[in-house]
């Protein structure tokens, strides 16, 4: 009597379980939200083709925004702006910034050299942008552009990788990723460039990242709490950690039996968007409610879903200011 009543026990649970990861979407509460979450779904791997997809914050009405057979891939957005890196009017894998509405209408180049394969930020209500480009003969060097395109500073000079770059919400400091000189760690710098420092160290004990995990990955700065965020690969496992932005109390922020990464957070600090694994391995989509630590499952599909960003979504009136 007692066995079948824990295999009963068991089954309602296991049963709950499949009940809840199944209870998706309809959640009003997230979906009154000024909100949505762009994030990159490999659609073909056998022709590498990625697409930049939107969905509401509670995961529903998901619908692509990209629909090219070329590499569309999202690193940044103000308001109903989008900005993704794309192969579209090139050879494979040389990218070029572009722009698009959060409806993945009135798509245009941005850039007229090519850019790196790295997540960009803004400043000054989205008229400067900080990308990584070789436009110079120099791999993954840091230019501030304006939203035209337009080079107005080169940040670094080096034979280093730099990339990843964000700004500070003051727009004041940059932090970014760089392998001075061989492991990534991340620095912080001033905005014209000058007096660069790190500000990661990866665990002298801890070798499992080698060489082909993140030490310290592309870095974000969360507007309210003024903490730095990244993912590192640390005991066999990817966890997002966060510190001040003088590298001082550093501790996980997301931490569990599988992989957390890539991330974003909204302009208020309130949500957290990022990739992570599940039981088998496959790469979803997720949101954290910092402040009462609810995460929810926002993509229960086959495909890989990665490196999502939280888009402001303008009321109508405000677009229309906006294009003015």
């Amino acid at each position: 009597m007692m066995k079948k009543t824990l295999n009963l026990i068991v089954i309602f649970t296991l049963f709950a379980i499949l009940l809840t990861n199944c209870t998706r979407y309809d959640n009003p509460e997230l979906k009154k939200q000024p909100f949505k979450v762009a994030y990159n779904v490999m659609v073909d791997e056998s022709s590498g083709n990625y697409e930049v997809f939107i969905m509401n914050l509670d995961g529903s009405e998901k619908q692509n925004i990209t629909n090219s057979p070329a590499v569309d891939w999202v690193y940044y957005s103000y308001n109903n702006r989008i900005y993704f890196i794309s192969d579209r009017d090139t050879t494979p894998k040389l990218f070029f910034l572009y722009q698009m509405d959060a409806d993945g209408n009135n798509i245009k180049q941005i850039t007229k050299f090519p850019v790196e394969n790295s997540w960009i930020t803004g400043r000054n209500e989205g008229e400067e942008l900080i990308v990584s480009s070789s436009k110079d003969s120099a791999r993954y060097e840091l230019y501030l552009i304006d939203k035209e395109g337009n080079e107005l500073k080169r940040l670094t000079n080096n034979k280093y990788y730099d990339n990843d770059p964000c700004f500070s919400p003051d727009g004041k400091q940059i932090v970014f990723r760089s392998r001075r000189p061989w492991v990534d760690e991340l620095w912080i710098m001033d905005d014209n460039g000058e007096n660069a420092r790190q500000l990661t160290h990866y665990p002298v004990k801890d070798s499992t990242a080698g060489d082909f995990h993140y030490h310290a990955g592309p870095p974000f700065w969360e507007p309210n709490r003024n903490v730095i965020t990244f993912m590192s690969y640390q005991n066999f496992n990817y966890d997002i950690y966060e510190m001040n932005p003088d590298g001082s109390d550093l501790k996980p922020l997301l931490s569990g039996p599988f992989d957390e990464g890539w991330h974003s957070w909204s302009s208020d600090g309130r949500y957290l968007a990022y990739d992570g694994t599940n039981i088998k391995g496959n790469y979803d989509i997720y949101l954290l409610e910092y402040k009462s630590q609810k995460i929810h499952r926002l993509t229960h599909d086959e495909e890989f879903e990665q490196a999502p960003i939280l888009v402001d979504i303008l009321k109508e009136e405000d677009q229309n200011k906006e294009n003015l």
